[in-house]
């Protein structure tokens, strides 16, 4: 069977999944990205999986990245990825693809595919004109910490998803119909709905399935997939398999190595069950005055200003032209107005702000926020500001992608933190 399809960057991958033996219900966490300001998120998953398989001893939780000991963490976690390997926690499965069918909370429906993607047809960097594009400007300073995971780890457990622009469904949807026993179908802890995944082997179905992704290409260089959630992880992916490169003795028969792919699952932008969320800001260590004093010098040439707004007032009352923010603090919703702005784009003129102040401040700090009552609760402490951003129309993403190379960081998120992606496969990246 044909396993390498260099015309559309696609490999055909050798997936490990957790033994029938184990609780997928403790395998399965969240992606490592997520809580990242809710410690108490993390410390019930690790009060829920004890010392019993799971990924969650695969992964490194970034809520955790500045307390816990880097090396002693990633020692950990190669050592826990090899004794799943030695002693049979994982079993190989046949070449092929899973079909992930995630059910979230409120009942929508998502359809995925997992498959590998070949990193030679991806670069992080700016202007970059892959068949695989990055969706939002990559953060170098952020992949050391993943790149020291990567870089000696047997295993990749992905959190990545990639998105399709396929409006007929063409894709991934058909594969649903000849969908066989499941090979998994277990609930997700903690708000995550539930999830069932099966198996794509037959060499027909690949074949088929390779036909109608390779006429999606679009533009010229064609584009083909947008990063969906995990720019940073793939940019690793990325990052690593250059070096392996680079350190090769046989440059073409290191063009064999498993890293050179990144396990990824495939979603439709146009698929029913995913919602673009925006991703809000939380600024902490400052006074919100203090913090809007800093935007009004900022914003100066932009005809900046803000308010909190009177009992059963809308933040909107501040709108009007330019970019009109809402925003929480110590109990209290305001809004800000930057009446002529530089930027197009909301999020692009807040982000602007939030870097050049956090470089000027390095006592403040910025996070991500995904869901609203989350970021309401993070700023009714003190020295915390909640900026609530809009969301995005997902059907735009690939347009202004094609036309205008990466977003903003953190534009949107594919929906809300509990509808993230839950580690379940594994896939060999060493020889």
């Amino acid at each position: 069977m044909r396993l390498d399809y260099p015309e559309v960057a696609l490999h055909v991958p050798t997936i490990l999944l957790p033994n029938e033996n184990i609780a997928l219900d403790k395998w399965a966490v969240i992606a490592c990205d997520q809580h990242t300001s809710e410690p108490n998120y993390w410390d019930e998953v690790y009060q829920r999986v004890g010392q019993e398989p799971s990924t969650l001893h695969l992964v490194f939780p970034e809520v955790y990245l500045e307390t816990a000991d880097s090396s002693e963490t990633i020692e950990s976690i190669n050592e826990r990825m090899g004794a799943y390997l030695r002693e049979g926690v994982l079993r190989e499965l046949p070449p092929g693809f899973v079909l992930v069918e995630r059910t979230l909370a409120q009942g929508a429906v998502r359809k995925g595919l997992m498959v590998a993607l070949d990193l030679e047809h991806y670069d992080y960097s700016d202007g970059a004109q892959e068949l695989v594009r990055t969706t939002e400007g990559t953060v170098l300073e952020r992949l050391p910490p993943r790149i020291q995971v990567r870089q000696q780890a047997p295993l990749e457990v992905p959190h990545i998803m990639v998105l399709i622009d396929d409006p007929q469904h063409t894709v991934i949807e058909p594969l649903f119909a000849a969908k066989q026993k499941p090979l998994y179908d277990s609930e997700l802890m903690l708000g995550g709905g539930r999830v069932r995944g099966y198996h794509v082997g037959d060499e027909a179905s690949i074949e088929e399935f390779v036909g109608h992704l390779s006429a999606l290409g679009r533009g010229e260089p064609p584009m083909l997939y947008a990063m969906g959630d995990g720019n940073h992880s793939f940019a690793t992916a990325k990052a690593v398999w250059e070096s392996i490169k680079e350190q090769a003795e046989d440059r073409e028969a290191v063009m064999q190595h498993p890293a050179r792919y990144g396990l990824v699952e495939l979603v439709n932008i146009h698929d029913e069950g995913l919602e673009f969320e925006p991703i809000h800001r939380a600024v902490f260590g400052v006074d919100t005055q203090e913090l809007m004093a800093a935007a009004a010098a900022f914003f100066a040439a932009e005809e900046f200003s803000w308010n909190y707004c009177e009992d059963g007032e809308e933040a909107a009352a501040a709108a009007g032209a330019g970019h009109a923010i809402a925003f929480f603090s110590n109990g209290r919703r305001g809004s800000l107005r930057i009446g002529d702005p530089v930027s197009p784009l909301l999020v692009a003129s807040l982000q602007a702000f939030i870097d050049d102040f956090i470089e000027c401040y390095p006592l403040a700090k910025v996070d991500y926020i995904h869901g609203e009552a989350a970021l309401e609760k993070l700023a009714a402490e003190p020295h915390c500001t909640g900026f609530l951003l809009p969301g995005m129309d997902k059907r735009a993403l690939f347009e202004a992608i094609a036309a205008d190379g990466a977003l903003p960081r953190k534009t949107f998120s594919l929906g809300e933190a509990e509808e993230k992606r839950y580690y379940v496969e594994c896939r060999r990246i060493v020889t």
